[in-house]
């Protein structure tokens, strides 16, 4: 489908530049989804409310994540920077016992946020790879297992601005198990209680004959019966998003407010989730805009998932930091050329893949083409049509296309017309009629190597020793208090640390350190402060009142 440019106008028409009050913002992330939604052409999604939201808003139908993985692709999804440049580029750190450290500089877009004056709130989920910096919201609820509030702006004070992001669980990949899925060790327990929770809360709407299945699966009953599962579970999500656009409505917010829903990757299905085929990183995305302003376009341009925090930023009429390696794409008119993304170590199992994609064209460059793509994985391989791959593998039934990931080596080169082959499956990598294509998309990303850099360059082990010294992590020092007149200062030594504080008599929350604090507001009044850079250890709190020196609480 062709772009609809948005225009110089497109701009202007923002909340932020139309308004001296900047919009709410809401975004609605859901696990583990490519586009089977109704809107998107899926003729077998059943998807009413998000059609809906479609209808009021803009439909961006090229949107890709940085990596086929949650934990990367939030990192990049939260920074406007890609994995590789964060070193959150492994599927996860914490088996490794670290956390990555990014750039002093480098900052999450809702403490940006907070900074400028809003409020921020997340449910559900963080997995940032850098630690859970508490100075990036200011109400953190929820977890992976638990219903996420449908109307998480009603815990943030009424007087600024919000910004909420909702995290669905229930299209992710563990919402695949049934009944029979054995988990190995503490995965047991868990997958127990998510098949009794889904069974009692996910009606079956899907018949499973009705359902497509790509040519890299085998066409028997037990993987037809798990993508019906998996739109079982997308509709119930988008009674989630139905609910949340309802309490919008309720609160009287819905006209102040941006929504924007998207994925965090694509599907939680093997060759789709961890992947660089647009299986794992075609992901879809609304941006409905108050008032329904643009309605029902459709944009077709790339977009990338570092591409979301300078757009949200820029909604809030906030100019992106340097650091962002992002576009603000959303609002904006420009386009780009190339997308890109990697695939490193997913859990045990080691990788080191990279990609880039044009309009029609996607190369990747598998550095570890020895290794088979698919190699024993824990979490995945407990769910049905991962074990179906398996059982074929061992019974030698798979067709080429099915086999292909268990064989190595692997091509070092992959290139795949996605006009005339979107299942990625024919590698024109080796046709002389295709060289000059391949030459194009393997400099586009050399390029953006040498632009961003590439934290996989080096051994994992020695990434860490950078970043976490003889394998310790480093600790943030504590903030400095400064009396300048009528006005309190507040500095940690520690490069790139953010800081937050409190005043006795307050609510005990802690405030974003952005400026200076007015000082006293009372002889009796402290402050409480303490600091933490991403990656590192907080500092402890430390402690100041107008005739005491500065003091540490354990």
């Amino acid at each position: 489908m062709a772009v609809v440019p948005l225009g110089q106008s497109a701009l202007s028409m923002t909340p932020a530049e139309n308004s001296a009050t900047p919009p709410n913002i809401v975004l609605i992330v859901a696990e583990d989804l490519s586009s089977r939604i109704g809107a998107f052409g899926d003729p077998v999604a059943q998807t009413p409310n998000i059609d809906e939201l479609a209808l009021q808003g803009v439909r961006f139908d090229r949107v890709f994540a940085a990596s086929g993985v949650c934990a990367p692709n939030r990192s990049a999804l939260i920074t406007g920077v890609y994995p590789q440049s964060l070193g959150t580029q492994h599927m996860r750190t914490s088996t490794k016992g670290y956390q990555a450290v990014p750039a002093a500089e480098v900052k999450a877009f809702p403490e940006l946020l907070r900074k400028a004056g809003y409020v921020t709130a997340n449910t559900a989920k963080t997995d940032y790879q850098f630690g859970e910096p508490f100075t990036i919201w200011d109400v953190n609820h929820g977890g992976f297992s638990q219903p996420p509030d449908l109307a998480l702006w009603r815990r943030l004070p009424g007087n600024a601005p919000f910004f909420a992001m909702i995290n669905l669980m229930s299209t992710h990949e563990s919402r695949l198990a049934t009944p029979q899925t054995q988990g190995q060790g503490p995965l047991g327990a868990m997958v127990t209680r998510l098949v009794a929770a889904r069974e009692a809360a996910v009606a079956k709407v899907t018949d499973p004959a009705t359902v497509s299945v790509p040519d890299y699966y085998p066409d028997v009953l037990q993987v037809r019966q798990s993508i019906a599962q998996h739109y079982d579970n997308v509709h119930f999500m988008d009674t989630q998003v139905g609910q949340v656009l309802a309490n919008l409505r309720e609160d009287g917010l819905l006209d102040s407010t941006v929504v924007i829903w998207t994925t965090d990757h694509g599907d939680g299905l093997p060759r789709a989730k961890r992947s660089v085929y647009d299986s794992g990183l075609r992901i879809p995305l609304i941006l409905r805009l108050p008032g329904e302003e643009r309605a029902g376009q459709v944009d077709s341009r790339l977009i990338s998932m570092v591409d979301l925090a300078p757009s949200v930023l820029a909604l809030a009429g906030i100019t992106p930091p340097d650091f962002i390696q992002g576009r603000a794409l959303l609002i904006a008119d420009e386009s780009q050329q190339y997308v890109f993304a990697g695939r490193d170590r997913m859990d045990s199992v080691p990788d080191y893949v990279r990609a880039v994609r044009d309009q029609r064209y996607k190369y990747i460059r598998n550095y570890l083409p020895d290794l088979a793509y698919y190699r024993p994985l824990t979490f995945r391989d407990m769910f049905p049509v991962m074990q179906a791959l398996w059982q074929g593998n061992a019974a030698g039934t798979l067709a080429p296309q099915q086999q292909f990931y268990f064989d190595a080596p692997r091509p070092a080169e992959e290139l795949y017309d996605l006009q005339e082959d979107p299942q990625e499956l024919v590698n024109l990598a080796g046709r002389s009629s295709h060289q000059a294509t391949l030459k194009r998309l393997s400099q586009a990303m050399d390029q953006w190597l040498a632009d961003v850099g590439d934290a996989s360059s080096m051994a994992e082990e020695d990434m860490m020793e950078a970043l976490w010294p003889g394998g310790q992590q480093p600790l943030t020092q504590p903030p400095a208090f400064q009396v300048q007149g009528q006005r309190l200062l507040l500095h940690s030594p520690t490069p790139g640390a953010s800081i937050a504080y409190r005043v006795s008599g307050d609510d005990a929350s802690w405030a974003l350190y952005s400026g200076s604090i007015p000082w006293p507001a009372s002889q009796q009044d402290q402050v409480e402060a303490k600091a933490v850079r991403y990656g590192y250890q907080e500092s402890p709190v430390v402690t100041f009142g107008p005739r005491s020196k500065p003091r540490m609480v354990d």
